[in-house]
């Protein structure tokens, strides 16, 4: 065996001792994210967003912050000013906050936080412009595989790879610059779901049709929650996906009484369930609320489905009648329009991004009851969806419900109510009177005093941090590499879809096999310490027996530079560690990439361990010098301490 391979050995079973000791896949999960109370939660004060008119609160001031870097040891050489406080945020810190608000940290993203602090690389990265749409990015991908093909007038458009839409997401998630906006709208797409898995298309329209569903989730991530949720409403793909794009009002028997066709209910109760309100009524800090028999009081009703789903009738693609070449178009599931002309540009349609439009002749006429509200018979369809949008969003349950994972998918699995309460109290109001300003909530979220605590590296709680999901083990390793840069192509023409656990990461966006994601956020690993101390651990449903050592094996594969494979001059580069690896002791090695991957979190134990087991034998030129930087990237990315992200 080479001392390669006993390197990646070693980094296996590392890996394997998470799952043992973290829990791996079971069945134990409640969808429920709240914490059970038998009282009203804890109230917090509104805290202030940087908008005008709003007060300052002095827990989310760069003063604030910088009072924080004090209560544990600065690094050694850190600047401090007259007071002793540190001038820049310490290096730590700032890769801690960007494995929370990114993809993952590179050496010029750590300088800009350093310099700025959260609040003002915040504030940058929330008015920087979207760079390329995901549609453009998978329709210049179209093009290009078309433009490859031996003979491409005499290829189906039907033909187009899946994949291109894989491509289109992960280079945008490790190349683009407006990294905070990227990550937002990822974790939007595991709260309100849109699966490539679920849209009854074909190679040309799914992957459309899910690249314009992410143009939505970041278009919206800094704007309004009431925009966002009407614009997933009117989405073709969410349409196509949850099934009413196309439902049509009920149909009754000549007696004029028997229902022999209903509206169709899938997205009138998954809007409710999953991308709004939840299933039980919780008070603002997210703890659930008991009615005076002492039980949960539920949200809704069937009756309250039959009545929603009544509004989401009539709604239908918006045709645009012409290609992308300019000519006339025809249905969206044709192949070529206007006779001979075939390619790419002959099944363009904008109706796969054009938000969906109301046919008037499908919508019920009935009054429509849900959530307390009717709408009186007769009501038209766009006036029915505002009706039904302002309801939902002014539902009390939005914040602490919607606010609790996003703090789940950024910061920690298990935050605490007070937590929970001053994010759901951002999102009642942003301080200056507005409800529902994603730009507050997220600025909540990422510089709340419980998220960026730097005890939260060198003495972690028991109920802090959350596990490393396996898209963002990839990016981050991506981005180090020097692969965040958009001149890179992906090659599309391999598998992008990462999605096998034995071959693969197990995860990949968009890729989710049912509407409730990859994992629920209230997942319960059976027989785990976590479960024993009452805590959720939703990325650990995927973690398994299997989906460990084939992440693990992908890794490794990748950054040796197989899979997936990348085109044009750019490739991994370790040219930053190589003289690092040339030293006998490993111990710097181990010691940089600690600090650039896992925010200093990896014990000194757990450093010495892979030191130790990189050997202590200087490598010899480039070849065994990169071997040794992958071997140490491949066990410090399998060790328990950087897995779970603190």
């Amino acid at each position: 065996m080479s001392t390669h391979n006993g390197l990646r050995c070693k980094a296996l079973a590392v890996a394997c001792a998470l799952l043992a000791g973290c829990g791996g896949s079971g069945s134990t999960d409640s969808q429920n994210v709240s914490v059970n109370s038998g009282g009203t939660g804890s109230r917090a004060t509104v805290s202030a967003y940087s908008v005008a008119g709003a007060p300052v609160d002095p827990t989310m001031t760069v003063a604030a912050e910088r009072q924080d870097e004090k209560l544990v040891a600065l690094p050694a050489g850190t600047a401090v000013d007259a007071n002793g406080l540190p001038v820049s945020m310490p290096e730590r810190s700032a890769v801690r906050f960007l494995n929370q608000a990114t993809f993952g940290a590179t050496p010029s993203d750590i300088a800009s936080v350093s310099s700025r602090w959260r609040d003002g690389w915040i504030q940058e990265q929330m008015v920087m412009p979207i760079t390329q749409t995901n549609w453009d990015r998978v329709r210049a991908l179209q093009t290009a595989w078309f433009n490859a093909q031996p003979n491409p007038a005499s290829v189906s458009p039907i033909g187009l790879p899946y994949e291109l839409l894989d491509a289109a997401l992960w280079q945008s998630f490790i190349a683009s610059p407006d990294q905070l906006r990227k990550r937002v709208a990822y974790v939007l797409s595991q709260l309100m779901v849109v699966s490539m898995e679920g849209l009854a298309g074909n190679g040309y329209q799914n992957p459309l049709l899910a690249a314009a569903y992410f143009d939505v989730l970041e278009r919206n991530a800094f704007g309004n929650f009431r925009s966002l949720l009407k614009d997933i409403a009117l989405s073709p793909a969410m349409g196509m996906y949850l099934s009413h794009r196309g439902n049509q009002k009920a149909q009754y028997d000549a007696d004029g009484v028997t229902v022999l066709r209903q509206p169709d209910e899938n997205f009138a109760r998954e809007v409710m369930q999953l991308f709004s309100i939840g299933l039980v009524q919780l008070n603002v800090d997210g703890t659930r609320k008991l009615g005076p028999n002492g039980k949960e009081i539920e949200t809704y009703s069937t009756d309250d489905v039959m009545g929603l789903a009544r509004v989401f009738t009539g709604w239908n693609w918006q045709f645009d009648t012409r290609d992308g070449s300019g000519r006339q178009a025809g249905n969206p599931g044709a192949t070529s329009v206007d006779g001979a002309s075939r390619g790419i540009n002959s099944v363009f349609c904008e109706c796969y991004r054009n938000a969906m439009v109301m046919v008037d002749a499908d919508h019920s006429p009935e009054a429509k009851t849900f959530l307390g509200t009717t709408l009186a018979a007769g009501t038209k369809g766009e006036a029915s969806l505002e009706a039904a949008i302002d309801v939902l969003f002014n539902h009390p349950n939005v914040g602490p419900f919607i606010g609790r994972q996003l703090i789940q998918r950024l910061v920690t699995s298990n935050p605490s109510p007070a937590y929970v309460a001053r994010v759901a109290q951002r999102f009642n109001n942003n301080g200056a009177g507005v409800r529902g300003d994603m730009k507050a909530v997220i600025d909540q979220v990422l510089r709340d005093p419980e998220a960026r605590s730097p005890l939260n590296i060198t003495a972690p709680s028991a109920t802090a941090g959350k596990v490393r999901e396996p898209v963002l083990r990839m990016t981050g390793l991506a981005r180090l590499l020097g692969l965040n840069q958009e001149a890179l192509a992906w090659n599309a023409t391999r598998t992008m879809n990462m999605s096998d656990p034995a071959t693969q990461l197990g995860q990949s966006p968009l890729r989710s096999p049912s509407v409730f994601n990859c994992y629920r956020p209230g997942y319960v690993a059976p027989n785990s310490k976590a479960a024993e101390l009452g805590l959720v651990a939703p990325e650990l449903q995927i973690a398994t027996e299997t989906s460990v050592p084939g992440a693990l094996n992908y890794l490794q594969a990748f950054m040796a530079g197989g899979a997936p494979k990348t085109s044009g001059s750019v490739a991994i580069d370790f040219t930053p560690w190589l003289g690092l690896a040339a030293k006998a002791d490993a111990a710097e090695l181990v010691s940089d990439l600690n600090l650039k991957l896992a925010n200093g979190a990896l014990s000194g134990t757990t450093q010495a361990a892979i030191a130790a087991a990189l050997g202590g034998s200087s490598a010899n030129g480039a070849s065994a010098q990169r071997a040794r930087v992958r071997a140490a990237m491949l066990m410090v990315t399998s060790a328990p301490e950087y897995l779970i992200q603190k």
